[in-house]
């Protein structure tokens, strides 16, 4: 099962999210774990390196050969963080998912990136929003929820603002984080047997 984190624009909270994903997939015990680092600025590998994971494993492939390659070569769930920009390295690894997870914010200004990463994922590819550093109880919040059922865009988790999205690794894993990225994974994986 390879679950593919992107979003076109940076900031948004791949890495976050990534990491998060890959700590619930884990902590089911059931399948061997792996984090996909697809960005040069190796995020996900400098997080790894700080803080890491139990039972899971890491491997940088930022390239589309390299990411294609590690997608293809594992026997359980692998969480893809890919890079903010790098439409070739994007598209190369949404072509082997099995699943796309959106991170993004609430507020207008994120809706444009958004739609253009769902314009490359094939029609096939179960996918989900993910709201990170959410605001609860905001207008915004409340519009871009609206706004994504209205595009009937699956959102696949509302992450609340305390869960912290840009720590990175001089911060732990949440039990809130992880309890919410638990429910997005569920969703993902409910795609895997749909």
């Amino acid at each position: 099962m390879n679950i593919v984190v992107t979003n076109v624009k940076g900031g948004v909270g791949k890495t976050t999210t990534t990491m998060y994903l890959a700590a619930a997939a884990a902590s089911r015990g059931r399948e061997a774990v792996l984090v996909i680092d697809a960005d040069r600025q190796a995020s996900s590998a400098e997080w790894f390196d700080a803080m890491p994971l139990d039972e899971v494993e890491l491997v940088e492939a930022p390239s589309e050969r390299t990411v294609t390659r590690a997608m293809g070569r594992h026997g359980g769930i692998a969480v893809v963080d890919t890079p903010p920009g790098d439409e070739r390295i994007v598209r190369a690894a949404i072509a082997a998912a099995d699943a796309v997870v959106i991170p993004t914010r609430a507020g207008g200004v994120e809706t444009s990136r958004v739609v253009a990463t769902l314009e490359m994922i094939p029609s096939a590819t179960p996918f989900g929003v993910v709201v990170c550093a959410a605001r609860l109880g905001t207008n915004d919040l409340t519009e871009t929820i609206q706004m994504w059922t209205a595009e009937k865009v699956p959102i696949w988790g509302v992450i609340p603002e305390r869960v912290a999205i840009a720590a990175g690794p001089e911060s732990r894993l949440s039990r809130e984080g992880l309890e919410a990225y638990h429910a997005v994974l569920r969703r993902a994986l409910r795609r895997r047997s749909a």
